[in-house]
């Protein structure tokens, strides 16, 4: 089944970035009970409580996992506002509750983050606890998006190989979806935990058509969009995009706002082409992924089982935005303040856009 998207909506992104205001989270602000309630009642709001959740990387000198740390050795500030750690999981561990009576809820009517947790609380009754975030340990949301465009004619079963690898070594807790991509995008399986079914999706694809990555990418991630946990999309691209009318800034802003990892698997004929090279590295850089470019079947197998190793590392923690004037992009900064660990490195998406409804 394709999902094809008109010619109407793609050039709107094109033009104003409305389709990602209509993407992306937002804050409502309305009356609780618009029947009931008298009109020119101004103090009887509801309004969305919004977690920014971010996926981080921490690795030492020699590209090696870093395991271990507690909440408080991060520090959170968005746009140098400093920030309440309230939920705070370690990949190969469980998750803790960082501030279980929910005492850092916002006190900004209209704030939000582009993420995916919202919780509603009436503003003259806001002395509610806040529920942290749940997180589930090593399961992630995993979306494999395969290029089965005409560039794929070289290699393709290599390339199946590959993704069917990567599949069968998920942690068996955690969900995948298979979509793949020539100038429409066919979500060919839903998330699932059934990976057999999932390696079977690989397996019947066919090449053809030209190549729309960014359309198709841009459709992956609003889909990842509103999932909790880790989410991450990992596409395998054998050439550059020559049919999208996405730019690939709109995408990689929209990845970044819905906290969605982007890491992109591409070949040597990609890298060859500068202007592509240039788009998978950034569009991963900022989401807080990777780009990697193989130029043989081997390279291919090693870029996804560090894809894997990635996922299964990573640190996640969420807060709930502190009062903040800024309604546009957000900037945050995130650094490690425990003795010692100011050596290692860390990746992370950098900010986020408020997008608030009208």
């Amino acid at each position: 089944m394709k999902n094809k998207s008109p010619d109407s909506w793609v050039g709107t992104m094109t033009k104003n970035f409305l389709a990602i205001v209509a993407l992306a989270p937002w804050i409502l602000v309305q009356p609780a009970d618009t029947q009931s309630a008298p009109q020119d009642d101004s103090t009887h709001l509801r309004m969305n409580v919004v977690l920014v959740q971010l996926s981080i990387a921490i690795t030492d000198a020699k590209g090696n996992y870093v395991s271990g740390l507690r909440p408080e050795d991060f520090e959170v500030t968005e746009d140098k506002i400093p920030q309440k750690i309230s939920s705070f999981d370690e990949g190969s561990g469980s998750g803790i509750d960082a501030n279980p009576n929910g005492s850092d809820l916002p006190n900004q009517i209209g704030q939000a983050s582009a993420s995916e947790n919202t919780q509603n609380a009436d503003l003259h009754i806001q002395t509610a606890s806040a529920a942290p975030l749940e997180l589930h340990g090593n399961q992630a949301n995993v979306f494999v998006l395969f290029d089965t465009s005409n560039y794929m004619y070289r290699g393709f079963v290599f390339a199946q190989d590959a993704i069917t690898d990567f599949i069968r070594s998920m942690d068996s807790a955690s969900k995948v979806a298979f979509y793949s991509y020539c100038r429409d995008l066919s979500r060919a399986m839903q998330l699932t935990s059934d990976h057999f079914r999932i390696v079977n999706a690989v397996r019947s694809t066919v090449a053809g058509d030209d190549a729309a990555l960014y359309n198709s990418l841009l459709l992956t991630v609003k889909d990842a969009a509103p999932l909790k946990g880790r989410k991450a999309i990992v596409v395998f691209s054998n050439g550059p995009d020559n049919a999208s009318s996405v730019p690939p800034e709109d995408v990689a802003e929209l990845a970044q706002s819905t906290g969605t990892i982007i890491y992109i698997i591409s070949t040597r004929q990609a890298e060859e082409d500068p202007a592509s090279a240039a788009a998978f590295e950034r569009m991963s850089r900022v989401s807080g992924g990777k780009a990697y470019f193989a130029k043989n079947w081997l390279d291919e197998k090693k870029a996804f089982s560090s894809i894997r190793e990635d996922l299964v590392h990573l640190y996640t923690l969420s807060y709930y935005p502190q009062a903040n004037p800024n309604k546009g992009w957000r900037s945050i900064k995130v650094r490690l303040v425990g003795k010692g660990l100011q050596k290692y490195h860390l990746r992370t998406r950098d900010g986020y856009r408020l997008v608030a409804q009208r």
